[in-house]
């Protein structure tokens, strides 16, 4: 299997999480630029459910890796099983979603293989015959361009955001084939799937975002995005400032510290666009900014960008948005 990319994708009791999307995404690019092939792994109970709906993507080919000590999901066990099975096909890469799952095995899988893992990146370029991944640094104050050396396979993770979902080519069907995974000894024992408190938010997974800045100026203000977000049905975020501040949780910060997302459609209102804050909402398919600075840095990056100030412009916004919707 030389000169292979192996994408893992990634499901948690039995449905596909959508950032596999992502990483399927760039896979494809790195496998168009490189010449090399692209396969995809599921891994887990279910993964023979979920394998088909990969198969419709540009890939050629999708093992669905099952064990009855996969049916939970464990360290131990996913290391065990992709080990044995990456050992069998020696793909050149091996990509996968940097996902909480993810980064709890990846380590241990890498070091299983004594192999190397080039975590968190935010992309890739060429550089003659290497590839190299982008990381950022210092919380997004600087990016560092990270190259493997020595024999593969390689491993690296791309974050939420790095690529966007909707670019994935679709292809014929591709061949499936059910792997019987080989598992050493497991030594965790799973307890119930961990859930997050009731106030937390997984901002990665929402369709549409409205964030506020500094520009907001007050806690109470924030009352005013929250409508435009319902009208529009979306999620409220916010940069940095306005977290520390306590106006909104800490879930919902957006940022090099806080979430990477990539909705549909992001409204930031009031965001100047600290670099801090654009590595975690850059990969944004659509981005409408709105702030009274015509030099506001976010500009740079928004596809529609309105100079005003944002308690002229929203209150109208909503009741268009309501009307539309025939609210």
């Amino acid at each position: 299997m030389a000169d292979t990319i192996l994408v893992v994708v990634e499901q948690r009791q039995g449905k596909l999480n959508p950032v596999s999307y992502e990483t399927l995404a760039g896979a494809q690019q790195l496998a168009a630029e490189t010449g090399w092939a692209l396969e995809a792994a599921v891994v887990g109970e279910n993964a023979a459910a979920i394998a088909p709906d990969i198969a419709t993507k540009k890939v050629a080919k999708v093992y669905a890796i099952e064990g009855e000590k996969l049916k939970a999901y464990t360290p131990d066990g996913f290391a065990s099983a992709l080990k044995a099975f990456i050992q069998s096909k020696q793909p050149k890469l091996v990509l996968m979603p940097h996902t909480y799952q993810v980064r709890d095995f990846a380590p241990k899988l890498a070091t299983a293989m004594n192999s190397t893992l080039i975590s968190d990146a935010t992309g890739y370029r060429k550089d003659g015959d290497r590839v190299l991944f982008t990381r950022q640094m210092f919380q997004g104050k600087f990016a560092a361009d990270v190259a493997f050396t020595g024999p593969g396979p390689h491993f690296a993770t791309f974050q939420a955001g790095a690529f966007r979902a909707d670019k994935i080519e679709s292809g014929a069907a591709a061949p499936i084939e059910n792997v019987s995974a080989e598992v050493a000894d497991v030594r965790n024992k799973p307890e119930e799937v961990f859930k997050e408190a009731k106030q937390a938010v997984d901002l990665t997974q929402a369709d549409i975002i409205v964030s506020v800045g500094r520009g907001i100026k007050e806690q109470k203000n924030i009352e005013l995005a929250k409508q435009l977000a319902d009208a529009l049905g979306g999620e409220i975020a916010a940069s940095r400032p306005i977290c520390d501040a306590g106006w909104l949780p800490m879930d919902r910060q957006i940022g090099s510290s806080g979430q990477t997302v990539a909705p549909k459609l992001y409204l930031a209102l009031g965001i100047s666009g600290a670099i801090q804050h654009l590595v975690g909402m850059k990969g944004s398919r659509s981005i409408i900014a709105i702030n009274k600075d015509s030099e506001a840095p976010i500009f740079e990056i928004a596809d529609v960008a309105v100079v005003g100030n944002l308690f002229d412009i929203v209150p109208p916004l909503i009741e268009e948005v309501k009307k539309a919707k025939g609210v």
